[in-house]
Order: structure tokens, then C-alpha cells, then sequence
């Protein structure tokens, strides 16, 4: 049978569909580069939690290491980090309520010596990424080998805390807990010059076969007091989970109008066979499994921006990421939506043949409510996994991009910079120079500023990413090398919720 099969295949035939196929690739791949948006979001995230690799840096090693990952991430333009700081109800920042983090020196409670927060707060800014604190609301420890330290607030209130296989966790049916764990973010957003505060897919812990939760002592106080029956515990829960991001949301903006609150949780809300408004899946939910009712949420404002974690392949069988991507694009409630991409599950290094990169980035692009991606985890794009790293230099970050704008809270821009100059320096090398634009406020502040490069007889586009040549926090711009022709530079101002300024024009000769 197999030779009779050959004896019909055309060699030209397949040569010719091969070519066909990889020019159609490549004409793709070059229309997306080209039709890259001005404003997206760009973002990773850097777990520490299991990271045991810091604890045997000294305290230079592990600057130097964040300096090199973030030189990393700024070739590749991402625009946030989304940096874990609370892994286990301790910190990687000077707290007074917490301890120190084990992740850090290897013990938990031990001081450093430095403050990893403020660093890297610091760093971020410095090449014009924006830091989200991210942090876990719930869990206490992960493994019962974790010796907590001996101020550990669990030690001071015990009965805030429920065991549930191997893990600690705060109660989230206790108010206590709640206040608790918002008084933390309270300081968090006030000491710290963070951009966001940023929770995951972790409230009530993931299910455990042939175990339950024990939250009925709280129940029975905070539950059945209050109305609920034994049948509606799930609300309860549900109910518990949407006073602490209701009151997240609200202590961040009335601490910080600026900066947002935003979460990231598990891929599927509800499975189509509980509630027919669900997705076409078939696999844990949160609504169902998690208790977080993330849609609502996103339909009463809470949360400032959505990234689903939808870690699946196209085409799988429980959990497709194409019928996922629709779902949320079509259940977001005008919040802005932006896509947890699993970097090892799309790109599969074991396998030369199987890469959906090309097929998942130009679905987000074809979703008008998606607005940016955000990749798992930071350190696969740190050592280029599948050629993720060059894929995104060559092609869907070539040029750069402007965070959204959080137009919900501030749409009046920064006004525009003055006295826009150029001369020479001490090299004999041109710079621009301006002055930042008055401000009453801190919304009214210049935060960052964009200089674009035109050629003088082009017209000048500023929603074109292909023109922009720095995106920067000082107030000069050092030209890189002196210009054949005469070009046309424009500054703009940008606030921190990421509104545009009108732009000022300075023509340079050659």
C-alpha cells in the first residue's frame, strides 16, 4: 500500500506548497511587525517563590542579577514586570508586619541587609518599566519542611490560619484575615513607588482529592450569622473573595489614584456545562473551584485590568486557548484584557515541529479588547526558551509600545515640555534638552517622555512605533549619531496614567 502511495507524490508538487507556505509565512510575520501597536501591554512575570537559586547569592550577585534580567527584558521591550514580593505571608521589602522572605537568604525572618522592592522599583523605572507588586493574598507556607519564623503572624493569631494538605492558609471567611492582609497592601502602596498592586489565580486553594477545606468554625460565625444556609457556603465563599477585591480596589486608588490593581486568574471562569454563559471547556473553573468571581468583579469595576492565564494549547481538549481568547475577549466588561501566555507550552523546545507563537500572538492581535500579553514565566525569556526572546526582538516587539492608557481614573494629559533645544555636547555630539511641563498635581506630573524621529519632508505620525527612538525619564535625549539629513524630532510628555501630552517639534540639520 505505502508504494502505491509514493508512486502518486509529485516531489515538485510539495517543494512548491512548501515554498508557498513559507512565503505566506514570512509576508505574515512581516505585516504583524509592521502593524504593531503604539500602545501595549508587554509584561512578564518573576516568581520567587520556590527560587532557591537567591538564596546563595550574596547581596551584590543578586543586584547584579536583577540588573542583567532587566537589561534583558528592556531589549526585548517589555514595558512591566510583574514582580512577586509576598509568596508566603512574607516580603521581599521592609515590612513591619511580615517577615523577611526564606526566598531571599534562605531563612525566613532574616534581614538581608537591603531592600529587593525599593531596588528593583528603581531599576524598573529606570528603563521605563513599570513595576507591579505582586503579591499572594491567602497562602502561608507551601511545604510543612518550611519552618515559619518566630514572628509570624501566625504564631499571634493561630486561629486565622487553616491547615489544608500541605499548605497553610489565611481564612478568608474571617474579616480579620481581610484587614489584615489589606493593611499590608496599605503599606506596600504608600512606602513603595510601585505601579500597580497585582494578585494571581491563588484565593481559596486549588482542590485536593478526598480533603476538604475546614473553614466551618468561621462559617458558622461569619456565615450562618449572617443568613447563609448550608446549601449556600459556596456563595459565602464566593462573597468573602469579593469584599477583599472590592476593598483592594478602593484602598489602592484612595491611596494612590495612579496606581492600579489588577489580577490575573485561572483560564476558565465556568464550564459551559454548569452555566451556559460559560466557556466551551471542560477542566477547574473559578467561579466553581477557586470561588473567585472574576466576572463580576470586571463588571463592577474592581479591578483595573484582567490577564486570564491561558496556559493551553490551541486545539486542547478540555481547555482550548482559542475558544478561551473568545470567550474572555466577549466577557471582560470594557476592563482592559490582556493574555497570560505559558512561554514552554506554546513554543515546546522538545519539539522542532510544534511552535503556536506565530498562531496565538496573531489571534490576540485580531481581538480589538486585547490589548497585550503578559508571558510565564520571566525566566524562559531570560534564557531565550525555543528562540522566544529572538521571536519577540524580530518580530512582534521590533518596535516599541506605550503602556494603555488607565483612562478610567485621569484622561486630561500632562501639558507639553518647553524650551525643546538641541546643541552639542563635550564629544561634539548632539542632544535634545526640554524642560518638564508645570504641574499642580501628581496626576498632572510628567512621569516619562517619548521622542519620535521623522524624516523632514514625511509626514509626522505619532501613532506610528516606528518612529520612536527613546522612551525615557530625563529630560534629554543624546542623538546617536550625527544625521545625513535634517530630521524632525517631537517630545511628548506622558502622565502616570499613561495620557500623551501635544507633542513640541525641533527640526535638527545634518
Amino acid at each position: 500500500m505505502s508504494s502505491n502511495i509514493h508512486a502518486f507524490i509529485n516531489p515538485m508538487s510539495i517543494l512548491k506548497k512548501f515554498c508557498l507556505f513559507l512565503s505566506f509565512t514570512i509576508f505574515t510575520l512581516s505585516t504583524i511587525a509592521q502593524t504593531t501597536p503604539k500602545r501595549e501591554f508587554r509584561g512578564t512575570w518573576i516568581h520567587t517563590v520556590g527560587q532557591g537559586k537567591y538564596a546563595k547569592m550574596s547581596t551584590q550577585e543578586m543586584k547584579a542579577y536583577f540588573i542583567n534580567l532587566l537589561d534583558d527584558l528592556q531589549r526585548l521591550k517589555i514595558n512591566a514586570v510583574l514582580f512577586q514580593i509576598r509568596p508566603e505571608a512574607d516580603a521581599w521589602y521592609a515590612s513591619p508586619y511580615e517577615p523577611w522572605s526564606r526566598y531571599i537568604t534562605g531563612v525566613q525572618g532574616r534581614n538581608p541587609g537591603w531592600d529587593p522592592l525599593a531596588f528593583m522599583v528603581k531599576e524598573c523605572h529606570k528603563r521605563n518599566i513599570d513595576l507591579h507588586a505582586w503579591l499572594n493574598p491567602y497562602r502561608v507556607r507551601t511545604s510543612p519542611r518550611k519552618e515559619l519564623a518566630p514572628d509570624h503572624i501566625y504564631f499571634k493569631h493561630p486561629d486565622w490560619f487553616i491547615n489544608y494538605g500541605d499548605y497553610i492558609w489565611f481564612d478568608p471567611g474571617n474579616p480579620e484575615c481581610r484587614e489584615f492582609i489589606e493593611t499590608v497592601i496599605k503599606d506596600i502602596v504608600t512606602r513603595y513607588d510601585i505601579d500597580a498592586i497585582h494578585m494571581d489565580d491563588y484565593f481559596y486553594p486549588y482542590p485536593i482529592v478526598d480533603s476538604q477545606f475546614d473553614d466551618s468554625r468561621s462559617f458558622r460565625k461569619y456565615g450562618l450569622d449572617k443568613g447563609y444556609t448550608i446549601a449556600q457556603k459556596s456563595d459565602w465563599r464566593r462573597e468573602n473573595v469579593n469584599k477583599l477585591i472590592e476593598e483592594v480596589h478602593e484602598l489602592v486608588h484612595k491611596t494612590k489614584p495612579w496606581v492600579e490593581f489588577g489580577v490575573s486568574p485561572f483560564g476558565i471562569y465556568r464550564n459551559q456545562k454548569r452555566d451556559p454563559n460559560g466557556s466551551k471547556t471542560n477542566g477547574l473553573s473559578n467561579y466553581d473551584d477557586l470561588y473567585a468571581d472574576v466576572t463580576y468583579w470586571l463588571k463592577m469595576g474592581w479591578v483595573d485590568y484582567n490577564i486570564p492565564q491561558l496556559y493551553w494549547e490551541i486545539g486542547h481538549r478540555a481547555a482550548d486557548y482559542q475558544i478561551l481568547i473568545d470567550w474572555w475577549s466577549k466577557n471582560n466588561y470594557g476592563i482592559p484584557l490582556y493574555i497570560g501566555q505559558d512561554i514552554i507550552r506554546t513554543i515546546r523546545p522538545d519539539s522542532l515541529k510544534f511552535s503556536q507563537l506565530y498562531r496565538k500572538m496573531l489571534m490576540v492581535s485580531e481581538y480589538p479588547k486585547v490589548t497585550g500579553n503578559c508571558f510565564w514565566p520571566g525566566y524562559e525569556l531570560e534564557r531565550n526558551a525555543g528562540g522566544i526572546a529572538d521571536s519577540l526582538t524580530n518580530v512582534y516587539h521590533k518596535y516599541p509600545a506605550i503602556l494603555p492608557a488607565n483612562n478610567r481614573y485621569d484622561q486630561t494629559p500632562p501639558k507639553s515640555v518647553t524650551n525643546l533645544v538641541y546643541s552639542k555636547d563635550k564629544d561634539n555630539r548632539l542632544r535634545l534638552s526640554w524642560t518638564a511641563p508645570t504641574a499642580r498635581t501628581e496626576m498632572d506630573k510628567a512621569a516619562y517622555y517619548v521622542v519620535y524621529r521623522f524624516n523632514s519632508q514625511g509626514d509626522i505620525n505619532l501613532e506610528d512605533p516606528s518612529k520612536i527612538v527613546s522612551i525615557t525619564r530625563s529630560n534629554e535625549y543624546r542623538i546617536p549619531r550625527k544625521p545625513i539629513s535634517r530630521k524632525v524630532y517631537v517630545v511628548t510628555a506622558f502622565d502616570r496614567c499613561h495620557n500623551e501630552s501635544r507633542g513640541e517639534l525641533i527640526v535638527v540639520p545634518n
